[in-house]
């Protein structure tokens, strides 16, 4: 479903992504780990359109959409959501949901009355809601509420664009051990036919949730397996605490 052939990215003479290549079937949950500096959001900004690589294609249901812009890449079922919160805070949660339905739909450019007022983007904002817990905060401020809240609301935007593919960047990041547990449960409810790639890096979550687990080091693809095939192998564990040096 979704496909990353031979991505290079330099910045200079800093090579970031050396020539990662994997693939994701349809339903899929990967998750990527590695260390900081290991060239994970790099690559999703280059999977997301945000980056063009230096060589190398991208594919999605076997189409190459390397040379698509984030917008193009969105509308073939693309979605992505961020490590940082992108958030219209002075609108409610009901609000942020209802724009990014209409965006989808193509009807950005509607004022917000009508926006809430058409019945199937009414539909797609609570199922979304739904989706991602939020049902009983609807209609509450997004500055109003915490941070765990806002990174669900993060979560249930980018699904109600009914994405195919989905992009998670630390989807855990800043939030507590109850929102952690929120999330791992979030993760069981999503549909099955979704394809998942997630960075993250909380261990115990990228094992409950991943299908597979890439493991980027220095830019490059040194691990790929189940999640017992990863918990058991020495060069993870040695990545992890720090003792392992690709270029050794």
């Amino acid at each position: 479903m979704l496909e990353a052939r031979s991505l290079n990215r330099a910045f200079g003479s800093l090579v970031v992504t050396k020539d990662v290549s994997f693939a994701l079937d349809k339903g899929e949950r990967r998750v990527v780990l590695g260390p900081n500096g290991a060239g994970k959001t790099t690559l999703f900004n280059i999977l997301a359109g945000e980056l063009k690589p230096s060589s190398g294609a991208v594919l999605m249901g076997g189409r190459d959409i390397t040379a698509l812009a984030v917008a193009a890449r969105a509308r073939l079922g693309l979605a992505r959501s961020y490590q940082k919160n992108n958030l219209f805070g002075e609108l409610t949660v009901r609000e942020n949901l209802a724009l990014a339905v209409a965006t989808a739909r193509g009807a950005a450019g509607w004022i917000m009355r009508d926006t809430l007022s058409d019945a199937g983007i009414a539909e797609d904002v609570r199922d979304a809601a739904l989706a991602v817990g939020l049902t009983e905060m609807l209609d509450v401020p997004v500055d109003a509420v915490s941070y765990g809240v806002r990174r669900q609301l993060e979560v249930g935007i980018a699904l109600s664009t009914r994405p195919s593919v989905l992009l998670m960047d630390e989807p855990t990041s800043g939030v507590g051990p109850g929102m952690i547990q929120a999330f791992h449960q979030l993760m069981h409810t999503l549909p099955r036919e979704l394809t998942v790639l997630i960075i993250e890096h909380d261990m115990d979550l990228a094992f409950d949730v991943a299908d597979r687990i890439t493991v980027l080091n220095y830019g490059e693809v040194v691990f790929e397996g189940t999640p017992d095939e990863t918990r058991g192998s020495p060069m993870v564990r040695e990545i992890y605490l720090g003792e392992w040096d690709a270029h050794a």
